[in-house]
């Protein structure tokens, strides 16, 4: 209970929540727009990772791949929303948990095509490479970067869904799709505008995690669950649920492995059952599904 120890977990699973909010984001507001259930959101992350690691490699640069993996991810996500999420829209959830789950298999495939199978490593950009001092403790400089980019992030989110015409299109999309089309807002190029933003988020968390994580294929099995925990958690289609769903799975997470390491792996599931017990549709969900 030494204060310094509890306040390095504490990072860590700050550190761990802002990664799992750049994840969760995109999904649940596709899951909250669009009623789309897209397991392969993990792959753009994946695919960010690998796009960014290879860019890093040939610019000498951390700053080329963290540009390099966003652009990546939201081009690939543009192709799969003409070519298949658009006309699956309407297909059933069950349909969409297969098709979606087998491209997590196709992305694999072809990342080992491209890159191999080994494990890969990105390293940090050397302003970010050393420790910093904070109240007597010593932390990764990096780690606090991962930590400031998250909530810088969230904060731009939330401006442009409260202060601008596409937050404002968005947000009635959400609230009553039918509606908002019929007064003429163009709530499909919105929607379309906002899953691109969301891959992108994905890649950009792939290229953020790599200095902290390995690299490989298959990576996005692995960060898959928390993330579909954290949208469950705090709501489908609500930039607040995705950002308090986070915080709650990350110190979950950090706080069980550090505490009860024994029962680590079965705490995000104790918390997300005893939310879903008190609040079954999460946290802060979309006041109506669309």
């Amino acid at each position: 209970m030494d204060p310094g120890f509890l306040l390095l977990q504490l990072l860590n699973g700050l550190q761990f929540a802002m990664l799992l909010f750049l994840l969760a984001v995109g999904l649940s507001v596709v899951l909250g727009m669009m009623n789309f259930i897209n397991l392969a959101h993990g792959t753009l992350y994946m695919v960010g990772a690998f796009v960014g690691f290879a860019a890093a490699e040939r610019a000498g640069s951390f700053w080329a791949a963290l540009a390099a993996g966003p652009a990546a991810a939201a081009a690939l996500g543009a192709v799969f929303y003409g070519a298949l999420l658009r006309h699956m829209q309407r297909a059933g959830a069950m349909k969409q948990v297969l098709v979606t789950f087998g491209l997590i298999f196709v992305g694999i495939d072809a990342v080992r095509l491209i890159w191999g199978d080994y494990a890969k490593t990105l390293l940090a950009p050397s302003a970010l490479a050393g420790s910093v001092h904070i109240l007597g403790q010593v932390y990764p400089a990096y780690r606090l970067f991962i930590i400031a980019l998250g909530l810088a992030l969230a904060l731009v989110l939330y401006l442009g869904l409260e202060r601008t015409r596409l937050g404002a299109v968005v947000r009635a999309g959400v609230d009553d799709r039918v509606m908002a089309a019929s007064l003429g807002l163009d709530v499909e190029r919105a929607f379309f505008a906002v899953f691109c933003l969301g891959c992108a988020l994905a890649g950009l968390a792939g290229v953020a995690a790599s200095p902290v994580l390995e690299i490989y294929p298959g990576m996005d099995m692995a960060i898959l669950i928390p993330t579909l925990i954290v949208v469950v958690v705090g709501g489908p289609g609500r930039l607040a649920g995705a950002f308090f769903g986070a915080l709650l799975i990350g110190m979950a997470e950090t706080f069980g492995a550090v505490f009860i390491p024994d029962f680590s792996s079965f705490m995000i599931y104790a918390v997300m059952s005893l939310v879903l017990l008190l609040r079954p549709q999460g946290l802060l969900p979309a006041r109506h599904s669309p």
